[in-house]
């Protein structure tokens, strides 16, 4: 079993690195933070902490703490692919903060058996190796409120890519990010519009000749240095926040706005594509919380040719104790089996 999962692991790394796809840096659609995962990643109007810089930069401000350091691991498909990621955030002044972000996801000891049948047509398992693919995003994040709309917060993110695929290939990539969010008593609402720019990965082969005589010998065609773009992408979302003596709820529903072709998503067209988002949190003295969400709508065609609807449950639970907070998160078990699990654990420290 695992070595199917590594083998389709590894074509999507190849495949997203070979070609100028629209799902390019897909790696940076799956999320961070155990919270917002436990809400299915609805996110970008509620989120009020050091992972808004990922989710909102806008909402940085919302950080009641002068300082927030997280870290997260993300296991997934019983571990073979990792997602990992590392933040702080500081705030600069009572009408600023910034925020610098770490993510790093790929799998590791990938079978390399480019030689593993030599010229006589033999097997020879001495000639196995391993690589890894990996995939890096650096992000520095800026927040501020406006001097003209009062509750009116802006932010932005400047972000480098690194992918990396074993010795054979790698890629650097450069994108901007904007966002602003907007609070009106209990609501909040929040615009994320990622690789605002266009964000590209410049890509660089580096096979050996042998390598490149081994793969046209068995009838492999080789790749050729490209530019790879991601398109802009529209998040608008709205969250609702209520606390009643111990007990607090919170609310959030976005939407990704699409235009880069036809996507499968709950509002698909070649011109306009939804794909909603809705995640809740009961909390219990601001100290235990529960959580649960909805993703990923996606139109299934039945063996009888009808249709319907398919999508991801998320589920979390969160402790917090004083300084620190634990939380957790699973993802996707109900659709995939525990194999495909997301188990997502972070750690979170906030100094007043």
């Amino acid at each position: 079993m695992k070595r199917i999962v590594y083998f389709i692991i590894t074509l999507v790394f190849c495949e997203a690195s070979f070609a100028q796809l629209k799902y390019s840096n897909e790696f940076l659609n799956i999320g961070v933070g155990a919270r917002n995962l436990g809400l299915a990643g609805a996110s970008v109007a509620a989120v009020s902490d050091v992972t808004a810089g990922y989710y909102n930069p806008a909402a940085l401000l919302n950080m009641k703490d002068k300082f927030q350091l997280i870290g997260m691991r993300n296991s997934q498909f019983a571990g073979i692919l990792t997602h990992d990621y590392l933040a702080g955030a500081f705030r600069l002044s009572e009408k600023s903060v910034a925020a610098i972000s770490i993510i790093r996801s790929g799998v590791d000891n990938i079978p390399n058996t480019l030689y593993l049948v030599n010229s006589n047509g033999q097997v020879d398992y001495t000639k196995i190796s391993s690589f890894s693919a990996v995939d890096y995003a650096f992000i520095g994040s800026y927040a501020t409120e406006t001097k003209f709309i009062e509750h009116l917060q802006l932010g932005g993110n400047v972000k480098i890519i690194r992918r990396v695929i074993g010795e054979f290939a790698n890629a650097w990539g450069f994108g901007i990010d904007a966002s602003a969010m907007y609070k009106l008593k209990r609501f909040r609402f929040g615009v994320m519009l990622r690789d605002v720019t266009t964000t590209f990965n410049a890509w660089n082969y580096t096979f050996s000749e042998a390598d490149k005589a081994q793969l046209l010998s068995t009838g492999n065609a080789l790749p050729t240095n490209n530019l790879e773009l991601t398109l802009p992408k529209l998040t608008l979302g709205t969250s609702y926040s209520y606390v009643k003596n111990w007990f607090s709820v919170l609310g959030s529903l976005e939407f990704d706005v699409n235009t880069d072709g036809q996507r499968n998503t709950f509002i698909s067209s070649k011109y306009l594509n939804l794909d909603p988002r809705f995640g809740t949190e009961l909390g219990y003295k601001q100290v235990i919380f529960v959580r649960g969400g909805l993703n990923n709508f996606q139109k299934v065609k039945n063996v009888d040719g009808s249709n319907s609807y398919n999508m991801s449950p998320a589920l979390g639970v969160g402790l917090k104790l004083n300084k620190i907070q634990i939380d957790y998160a699973l993802g996707n078990a109900f659709n995939s089996g525990l194999i495909g699990a997301s188990n997502i654990v972070s750690l979170k420290l906030m100094i007043r």
